[in-house]
């Protein structure tokens, strides 16, 4: 004894001192590996490893084994601090295992010890279920050979057992998680069990047993833990999960194992596809079920357009699928569709953005937290605003605290006021005794004592806890069914397993028949599989959730209590109320130029009277009266033009807006046409008269009245033709433009819808442009010729320099006004107040510069009355023509008389100089001849060389000499000049003197 507590003290001071040298160091030392195994050095070279004694704190090796061997114990160490390994004490080690076949058995059970792996050392302890006895031996060992001691046994069917015997049920209740309803549901469901199972007309010769898993709402969890249920004994006959994703993977596998799944949780549209799911059933109603009482709603508040936000999730996205169906068939549109994954912020801003008034939203109860703290930053709550929320959030979800969010408990009960919940109906609003015997309120009395006084609104499950209870009746009712018609076949509920066809269809057409009362409500399914049940309608009033109304979605039954709250005036618009404004022309405008426009049309009324009077008048004919009538009676359509270019939809009906838009149309444009192409007309022939070349010019002396109205009348067809075409072709139409809304002052919940009324075609702008085009040519056109013939003087129109001016004004002001008016085609005063104006002082100029200066002359001078005398004392009109000629004739004779007689004084003075120069030759003549007379006879005298006597060259031929050699016209002076200076008409029609124009 002495000597075993010596070796102990010294194995204990040896190992004080490996650690005392390892904490010096800094590391732990290297361990040895088990037996038949080995050590993994994680980063480490086989250089390193061979090399290196001591290994770094956190530093972490991993136990390996050879062959079939699997190690027992810890399989990973870790250097700590005080330099020794994790779980140093347990031992670790490398052994085979045996067939884990002999670890299950049908219609029994098996206890491993110790718990873990079957190895070397593992003993197994077999039990039948009641009603069966064990064929074999109760016990067996796993040999260091990796094999079992004994064969594995069996239980076979006892058929002198007067007992109950077993059936089970694999369940899945999420005790944790996005939704612990497992808290409330299991309670439930157990309490069901107990109920069932001391019944005695209820399956008398069976007992049902839950066995059951967390599976914390996670499918990666369920996978690992439905693997256990399945794989391990007893078999299950049923499967009954919670959550809708974890119901999707076992409903999806339950299929391959010839399994029945009854889900009390579960409310994924999805779950509903039968082909894809045909052994689901459920008692929790699918989450399209709120659906149609949500549209029922959209309906009665009258709703046309919502938005909605989910949470990225299969149930959600699937629920908000059958939302836009049935929204779409009822005439609702969903303007806004936001989803997200984890982060609401974005959606919720796009929401606000977009101005989503009436608002879906489909997410758990933590997403709800940040997506209510995310609508109190961006304002999105009020009375402008309507939120539907699923109903199955604890009644104090808002309230909780939440470290993932920044807003206050205040904050939340401030954003989601009056919202409005729709719930399945998960607990029988009557007093009736269903299958259980129990009411809806004796059953929640017996679940608060099973629960142990916890608090409902802190229990996950709370109100599902109803579904789990009738789910478990409905299995156990449906099982009950099966008994008979399976005794028929010579089978019984004991016998079934994962590949028995026959029993599990005999469940299915029980399941899919059943129909009774609840606590929960009628239990009943439809063809999906999917429970049937009514809809409650909450709205969180003051905190808390008030009740307003139910509704059956299988007989369209909306039972209203009429106590729904507002915070505003009533239920808000669906988005904001557009008031449409038309917008009209200024009256007061419209009134100042109407009154222009009338003066205008007066006057050229007075302009019209007065030319069509004088018509006779010798000054009045040369202006071509006939012409200037046109003028004037153009004008006044232009200027009428201006009345239905202001009267808009404030003094007439919308649909008789289009006969304004023809007449607008019609009257400027036949007014310009008259006016302008009839001031065209004279400059035009102005120009072809008196700037053609001199030969050209004695053709066109006589003007023909008929080509000047004829040129009118061409320019007049044409625009009659092109008027008419357009209307034909693309007519006008009268067409609303819409402007930016406007806010009204105040806090009202409107917009302005500014609108304004055009007249248009449409290929407005292609007419225009062929419009424009031509017109704008005949003004460039018109500029040029009256340019040109700004020097002209002629009697036969002896106004075209005051057409000219006009054409200039009238150029200049339309090609100004064109371009602007349409700039300013959205801005109604503008535009008319520019257009009208334009035509006003168009009109106005061209009337006061052709007919005011030949008022003013007629009346200064008086001319109308003397030609009205000579006529009467004659009895004869006087040819005026013929008497302006001979006027003209006499001032053009007295101007060649001035220019005559300064030629005849340079002929005079050329003479001279001719004269002096002879002379002084022939002084030089004397004086040669002399010196030549000394050597030579001189010759006979004679007379000057009639050449010698000519001019040179440039001067022109003595008149006195020779008359004949000077011109026709300077022959006689003296005919020229009369005695009482009076020429005579055939004298003047044959004469040759050009007529001299400045």
């Amino acid at each position: 004894m002495a000597q075993l507590l010596f070796l102990i003290i010294l194995y204990a001071l040896s190992s004080l001192v490996v650690a005392m040298h390892n904490s010096t160091t800094g590391g732990c030392a290297i361990i040895r590996p088990p037996r038949d195994g080995g050590i993994r050095y994680r980063g480490l070279t086989q250089e390193q490893i061979r090399n290196v004694q001591i290994l770094p704190v956190d530093y972490e090796i991993e136990y390996i084994c050879r062959g079939n061997r699997v190690i027992v114990g810890p399989k990973v160490r870790k250097c700590l601090p005080n330099a020794t390994w994790t779980d140093i004490t347990l031992h670790s080690r490398c052994l085979l295992l045996c067939p884990r076949v002999w670890t299950s058995l049908e219609n029994g059970r098996v206890a491993l010890k110790p718990p873990g792996p079957p190895v070397e050392g593992t003993v197994l302890h077999y039990s039948c279920h009641a009603g069966f006895m064990l064929e074999g031996r109760n016990i067996t060992h796993c040999t260091k050979l990796g094999k079992w001691d004994s064969p594995k046994p069996a239980c076979l069917y006892d058929r002198n057992y007067k007992g109950k015997k077993k059936l089970y049920i694999g369940a899945l209740f999420p005790m944790s998680g996005g939704w612990p309803g497992g808290q409330a549901c299991l309670p439930s469901a157990q309490m069901a069990l107990d109920l069932v199972n001391n019944r005695t007309d209820i399956l008398p010769d069976y007992e049902l047993e839950l066995i059951y898993y967390d599976s914390m709402c996670d499918p990666g969890e369920s996978t690992k833990l439905l693997y256990d249920l399945l794989y391990t004994e007893p078999i299950k006959t049923v499967l009954m999960p919670g959550c809708s994703s974890v119901s999707t993977l076992v409903a999806e596998a339950a299929r391959m194992w010839n399994l029945i799944v009854l889900s009390y949780g579960s409310s994924s549209p999805a779950l509903s596809n039968r082909n894809r799911f045909p052994t689901f059933f459920r008692t929790h109603p699918s989450a399209t079920l709120h659906n149609p009482t949500r549209v029922r709603l959209f309906q009665k508040w009258k709703w046309t357009k919502i938005a909605t936000i989910q949470q990225t999730t299969e149930v959600f996205t699937s629920t908000l699928d059958d939302l836009e169906q049935r929204v779409k068939e009822a005439g609702i549109e969903i303007s806004v569709r936001q989803s997200f994954l984890t982060d609401p912020a974005v959606a919720v801003k796009n929401l606000k953005r977009q101005d989503a008034r009436i608002i879906v939203g489909l997410f758990y109860e933590t997403e709800a937290r940040k997506v209510f703290c995310e609508v109190f930053k961006e304002k999105l709550y009020g009375k402008k605003y309507v939120w539907f929320l699923i109903g199955w959030y604890a009644d104090n979800w808002f309230k909780i605290k939440d470290p993932s969010i920044n807003c206050t408990i205040e904050n939340m009960t401030e954003a989601v006021e009056g919202h409005v919940t729709t719930e399945i109906v998960m607990l029988n609003p009557e007093t009736v005794r269903g299958a259980s015997n129990l009411t809806s309120q004796e059953f929640l009395g017996a679940l608060m004592n099973r629960l142990g006084g916890k608090n409902p609104e802190e229990t996950g499950g709370f109100q599902e806890a109803p579904l789990a209870y009738d789910a478990v009746w409905a299995l156990a009712l449906a099982l009950n069914k099966t008994v008979a018609p399976l005794k028929a076949k010579g089978r019984r509920l004991e016998d079934f397993n994962y590949n028995n066809h026959d029993i599990t269809s005999e469940i299915y057409r029980a399941l899919n028949t059943s129909s009774f009362e609840g606590v929960s409500g009628h239990v009943v399914f439809d063809a999906q599989g999917s429970r049937m049940a009514m809809t409650l309608i909450e709205q969180l009033q003051g905190g808390s959730y008030k009740k307003i109304g139910y509704y059956d979605s299988s007989q369209k039954n909306l039972s209203w209590f009429g106590n729904d709250v507002w915070i505003g005036d009533g239920p808000p618009a669906d988005s904001t109320i557009v008031i449409e404004e038309f917008r009209y022309l200024s009256q007061k405008l419209f009134a100042a130029v109407s009154v222009f426009a009338g003066l205008g049309i007066l006057l050229g009324i007075v302009c019209l009277t007065f030319n069509i009077y004088n018509s006779n008048v010798r000054y009045i004919q040369n202006s071509q009266p006939y012409l200037n009538n046109m003028t004037a009676v153009g004008c006044m359509m232009a200027l009428a033009a201006v009345f239905p270019l202001g009267i808009d939809g404030h003094h007439i009906h919308r649909s008789q807006f289009p006969v304004v838009c023809q007449f607008r149309l019609w009257l400027l444009g036949l007014g310009f046409s008259l006016a302008y192409g009839s001031m065209f007309t004279k400059i035009w022939w102005v120009h072809n008269l008196f700037t053609k070349k001199e030969e050209k010019k004695e053709k066109r002396k006589h003007l023909e009245p008929w080509k000047l109205y004829a040129t009118v009348g061409v320019l007049l067809a044409i625009d009659v033709l092109s008027l008419m075409i357009w209307q034909i072709v693309d007519p006008l139409h009268i067409t609303v433009e819409k402007f930016t809304r406007e806010a009204p002052k105040g806090d009202l919940d409107v917009l302005i819808q500014p609108l304004l009324e055009h007249c248009t075609s449409e290929k407005m702008n292609t007419w225009l442009g062929v419009v424009y085009g031509y017109k704008g040519l005949l003004l460039l056109l018109g500029i040029f010729l009256a340019y040109e013939t700004k020097s002209v003087s002629t009697e036969k129109i002896n106004d075209h320099r005051a057409v000219g001016m006009a054409i200039y004004n009238v150029a200049v002001l339309c090609m100004i006004t064109a371009p602007v008016t349409m700039i300013l085609t959205s801005q109604q005063d503008a535009s008319f107040a520019f257009a009208a104006l334009a035509i006003v002082f168009s009109v106005y100029i061209t009337l006061v510069v052709l007919f005011v200066p030949k008022m003013r002359r007629l009346i200064t001078r008086g001319e109308w009355q003397s030609e009205q005398q000579d006529t009467l004392k004659t009895g004869s009109s006087t040819n005026n023509n013929d008497e302006e000629k001979s006027r003209q004739l006499e001032r053009e004779n007295r101007e060649l008389q001035k220019i005559i007689q300064e030629k005849e004084q340079r002929v005079s003075e050329l003479r001279n100089q001719l004269v002096e120069r002879q002379a002084l030759r022939n002084r030089r003549r004397p004086s040669s001849g002399t010196n030549q007379n000394h050597n030579n006879p001189s010759p006979p005298s004679s007379q000057p060389d009639p050449k010698s006597l000519l001019p040179p060259p440039g001067y022109p031929n003595p008149a006195s000499d020779n008359h004949s050699s000077l011109p026709p016209n300077f022959s006689n002076s003296s005919n020229l000049y009369q005695a009482d200076s009076k020429i005579s008409r055939n004298h003047c029609h044959n004469s040759q003197i050009p007529l001299l124009y400045k």
